[in-house]
């Protein structure tokens, strides 16, 4: 479908009576906890979150140490390829790490990952069929469903007021936007980008495709300011730039004033197809407080909490029973939640196996031949 997808503006959801009592005072006696906190006798002081950049709502990790006691410690990573380096070389004792789909595949393989507790996370069965049993936990043994989206772009309206639903934008641009584009900082996300604009799929393992695919990046980047996963969202919003190979959330938000974005900014899904992704919320082997972990997973799954958090973040939420708690109109964007026409255009990132040494190979010489 050769569609801009303009999205709607986002609002705040109040969070509803059922399921959120008033915050218990500091001194107040364990007895008084929500149910939802578990047993205060094998809660841990804290929770150790390593995740994306601005991917939960400050307020929840706030209404989460008021009612449970229990102090949320985020710490970021950029990629899923750094949150494996972290935990590969020692893990840091992070309680609930927030992997995409195919890193959740190598991390199973390489036994990095416990098996959940569910009688603990009650709140996993609100999610929507189609967000579980996937490729990558057939058995829904290690993962909750944490959000989804897609990899496309966003175009600033307000310097090109017609965008064109391709890879071509960012692939041929128009030498006036030379120098105001920003690609993922992401290995497998601007390689599959390439390949996908040249006709392969995401998972290609050849390695003569590959090679096209970088000898298409290295052309690119004389046009590229910045390969940037964390801030590309404010270089777009403050202009310098008007292209930008960005997530579904950043783009939704960038375009949102209220949000401090700037009208004129769109998502596209290009006519070629992208990346759809799922993140996960997990528990590494080694976590220092593993069932204060499953609480906190619990607790971020209650329906009304999951809404404010999509809302706050900008992705769409698997918690189907949240989704009472979402404007309609967020849930008819396309660009959130995509039709079955646009779906089947959309492609997974999938484990590689041994060719993941052909994709870092191929990364790195990329990277070295743009000077970065």
């Amino acid at each position: 479908m050769k569609k801009v997808l303009l999205f709607a503006t986002i609002l705040s959801v109040m969070l509803s009576a059922c399921g959120s009592p008033a915050p218990a005072p500091s001194d107040a006696p364990v007895a008084d906890l929500p149910d939802y906190c578990g047993d205060p006798a094998k809660l841990a002081d804290e929770v150790l979150l390593y995740t994306w950049v601005e991917y939960i709502d400050p307020e929840l990790k706030d209404r989460f140490e008021q009612e449970c006691g229990v102090t949320v410690v985020e710490t970021n990573f950029d990629s899923n390829e750094t949150l494996l380096a972290t935990l590969q070389a020692g893990g840091g004792g992070y309680d609930v790490i927030v992997p995409s789909d195919y890193m959740v595949q190598i991390l199973v393989d390489e036994g990095m990952l416990t098996e959940l507790d569910f009688s603990l996370i009650p709140n996993a069965a609100n999610m929507s069929p189609q967000n579980i049993n996937q490729y990558f936990d057939p058995e829904q043994k290690y993962t909750v469903p944490y959000f989804f989206g897609t990899s496309g772009f966003a175009v600033d309206t307000n310097i090109i007021a017609e965008p064109v639903a391709s890879w071509s934008m960012m692939f041929e641009p128009d030498p006036a936007w030379c120098g105001l584009i920003s690609m993922l900082d992401d290995q497998r996300e601007t390689l599959g980008a390439a390949l996908m604009y040249l006709g392969y799929g995401i998972n290609d393992t050849d390695p003569a495709h590959l090679e096209e695919a970088k000898q298409l990046l290295i052309a690119q980047a004389e046009c590229v300011k910045a390969y940037d996963s964390q801030t590309n969202d404010d270089l777009i919003i403050s202009g310098e730039t008007v292209l930008a190979h960005i997530w579904t959330g950043d783009a939704i938000l960038a375009g949102l004033p209220d949000y401090g974005g700037r009208e004129g900014i769109v998502y596209v899904i290009p006519e070629e197809g992208c990346t759809i992704w799922q993140d996960n919320m997990a528990i590494p082997v080694g976590a220092s407080n593993p069932y204060t972990a499953h609480i906190f997973i619990n607790f971020m799954n209650i329906p009304e909490v999951a809404a404010q958090n999509a809302e706050w973040v900008g992705y769409g939420t698997p918690n189907e029973a949240a989704k009472e708690f979402i404007d309609p109109e967020i849930l008819a964007d396309e660009g959130i939640y995509p039709p079955a026409e646009v779906a089947a255009r959309l492609q997974w990132i999938e484990d590689v196996g041994d060719a993941l040494e052909l994709y870092d190979r191929i990364w790195t010489e990329f990277k070295a031949a743009i000077g970065s």
